[in-house]
């Protein structure tokens, strides 16, 4: 396995990220707005190559809260990531699982998980002396979590992780 692109599909925009797991290091990354993904991807798919594709998914946690449009709307957005990137038998991955591969807790907060990323791959840096993780920002850090995850646990092999 090499290249795993990773997408954390948000309400409208979304961030992704092309992992290089041999080398461990960013190839590409963005934040787009949903209705411009698909046009990043038919680019993405042509620039370079792409070995695995992990989408996080939405689940039920257990909370018992109600969920309001914006995750139904999510929801239909990965189907059509999917669908769209069906070629790479796409993973859906439930945020939970991350959580506790990192953290050892399903429950940890994204800044625990960014901290476990930034011990492991070192600090951002700045542009005059740029880290691996430089640049990365917002809906990315959710898209390294999954792509490191998918390298992790998967070696290679594309499976549903719900």
């Amino acid at each position: 396995m090499s290249n795993v692109l990773a997408i954390d599909p948000g309400q409208e925009k979304s961030g992704w990220i092309l992992w290089d797991s041999e080398n461990e290091k960013i190839v590409m990354m963005g934040i787009d707005p949903n209705e411009d993904l698909f046009a990043r991807l038919d680019e993405l798919s042509n620039l370079s190559s792409i070995d695995n594709v992990a989408i996080e998914m939405v689940g039920h946690y257990g909370t018992g809260m109600a969920v309001g449009n914006s995750v139904f709307e999510t929801c239909v957005f990965i189907g059509e990531l999917k669908n769209t990137l069906k070629m790479y038998k796409p993973s859906l991955i439930l945020r939970p699982n991350i959580r506790l591969h990192f953290c050892h807790h399903r429950n940890a907060k994204p800044a625990n998980v960014n901290q476990v990323l930034r011990d492991r791959f070192g600090e951002k840096g700045t542009k005059k002396c740029p880290g691996k993780l430089f640049g990365i920002k917002d809906h990315t850090w959710s898209a390294l979590a999954l792509a490191v995850y998918f390298a992790d646990t998967r070696g290679g092999y594309n499976k549903q992780d719900n």
